[in-house]
């Protein structure tokens, strides 16, 4: 996928891929966590690999944090004002019109 990134801004550009690195590492983790349907040995293989990272599901395994997007949401020092990133904030609390 080839998109443009004339008109955005620096953290806009590289959007696309974090969430291929999300959707991969949220696919082993389904796939191990969840659905059991691979072994630990294939699991570790998929990490040490680079497939997902380790760190990222060890955080979604952890309670609160089950809809992390990135290791980056929670590090409030990389924000401009030291605030959450809005995937860590409920649903129920996000304005209307938000996602």
């Amino acid at each position: 996928e080839n998109e443009s990134t004339a008109g955005k801004r620096k953290v806009e550009s590289t959007w696309s891929v974090t969430q291929i690195h999300h959707q991969r590492s949220r696919y082993i983790y389904d796939l191990y966590y969840k659905r059991k349907a691979i072994s630990r040995k294939l699991y570790k293989y998929c990490i040490d690999s680079g497939y997902g990272d380790g760190n990222l599901i060890a955080k979604w395994k952890k309670q609160g944090f089950e809809k992390l997007c990135c290791l980056q949401c929670i590090q409030p020092r990389d924000t401009n004002y030291g605030t959450a990133c809005i995937c860590r904030v409920p649903k129920a609390n996000l304005e209307e019109g938000r996602t």
